[in-house]
């Protein structure tokens, strides 16, 4: 089959090969024929060592496709069933999964690291997949709680933004937040993520909604998508000004992932108000705060791990809004391509014009 490889961190072209085959599905695994991934920042920083992965590797975490193959402890799953790949299965057993955080399961996540999915060339030389996933590739296998049955009638690429982009965006304001109505956000950052964040408001009800962005286009489409205010970075300041009295908003979401964005968004936060990191960053860039700061300002710096969603709740929770005309997905796609395109795309997200390219598979 075909798939996009990376050999090493920092290797720049993507090897789109046609030789690749997938490891044989062990009893509590499914085979899923890929019919939709996007091209997410996080592939890119899997790609350039920010977010550390074994090489090599194919990557891609957000998909949506075909199950045609169930191992022989499968009972929920079958041939023909339609599902979104989750890149953080939650095992249901463990402390994190008890406890309501299943989003923090770790059971699946040594196997990432252990254990190669693919194999590829004349001598099977193996190739691990992101996040133990790999959509950038016609077919992967993964466990089988890593499968999130949906409507067929959801279509492929609605699903596989599900899969990453509006989870993680939607799920940081209902799940992570919890914006009530009538509370001012600021989103900062208007990627896929970003944008979603601001349907998200949009759908609790937020009153002011800034979104800012340093591409004009980016800030034109998050009015279309709710935010009632936009400003590039610079202006940010006198924005939060302007809409909020000076006061600083309710909840302030940094979905770029630098230590420098981060500080922007505690800035743009009220006194007693949420700061929510939603952007993948990396582990050396350290983000810091007085301890006088960090008590007298009262506010709340909270992490938004995929959103804090239930995928088995909120995967199906999330293609009910978008039948029900409550979530815009489709403008989240800003083009569509095919697999051996997937070296432009890259550098496409690299240059930040891109928004959500998303690979189709026949």
């Amino acid at each position: 089959m075909r798939a996009a490889l990376v050999h090493a961190v920092g290797g720049g072209v993507l090897d789109i090969r046609d030789d690749v085959t997938l490891a044989p599905i062990g009893p509590d695994d499914v085979r899923v024929r890929m019919r939709a991934t996007g091209v997410c920042h996080s592939d890119l920083s899997v790609m350039s060592g920010v977010l550390p992965q074994p090489m090599p590797i194919i990557p891609g975490h957000e998909g949506a496709g075909e199950v045609v193959e169930a191992g022989d402890h499968v009972t929920g799953l079958r041939p023909g069933d339609r599902v979104i790949i989750s890149w953080t299965p939650p095992c249901g057993g463990c402390a994190m999964c008890l406890g309501g955080q299943p989003y923090l399961c770790v059971t699946f996540m040594g196997k990432v690291f252990s254990t190669p999915r693919f194999r590829f060339g004349g001598d099977a030389a193996p190739a691990y997949g992101m996040a133990g996933c790999g959509t950038w590739a016609e077919e992967i296998v993964v466990p089988w709680q890593g499968a999130i049955k949906i409507d067929p009638d959801v279509p492929y690429e609605v699903a596989a933004l599900i899969g990453c982009a509006v989870t993680t965006g939607v799920g940081a304001v209902l799940n992570t937040a919890k914006v009530r109505p009538g509370a001012t956000v600021a989103v900062i950052g208007c990627g896929g993520v970003g944008l979603s964040v601001v349907q998200g408001a949009r759908l609790s009800g937020a009153t002011t909604i800034l979104a800012v962005d340093p591409l004009p286009a980016k800030r034109d489409l998050a009015v279309r998508l709710g935010a009632t205010d936009v400003c590039a970075p610079g202006d940010l300041k006198e924005t939060i000004a302007t809409v909020t009295g000076g006061i600083g908003v309710d909840h302030a979401f940094e979905v770029v992932g630098t230590s420098a964005t981060i500080r922007a968004a505690w800035k743009a936060a009220r006194r007693g108000g949420d700061v929510i990191v939603v952007g993948a960053g990396a582990a050396d860039d350290m983000f810091s705060l007085s301890a006088f700061n960090l008590l007298f300002e009262g506010k709340n710096l909270l992490s938004s791990v995929y959103g804090g969603a239930d995928v088995r709740r909120d995967f199906p929770y999330l293609t009910r809004l978008w039948k029900a005309g409550r979530l815009d997905l489709e403008s989240l796609i800003s083009t569509r391509i095919e697999l051996p395109d997937l070296n432009e795309a890259v550098t496409a997200l690299q240059g930040g014009e891109a928004l959500r390219q998303m690979v189709v598979l026949d």
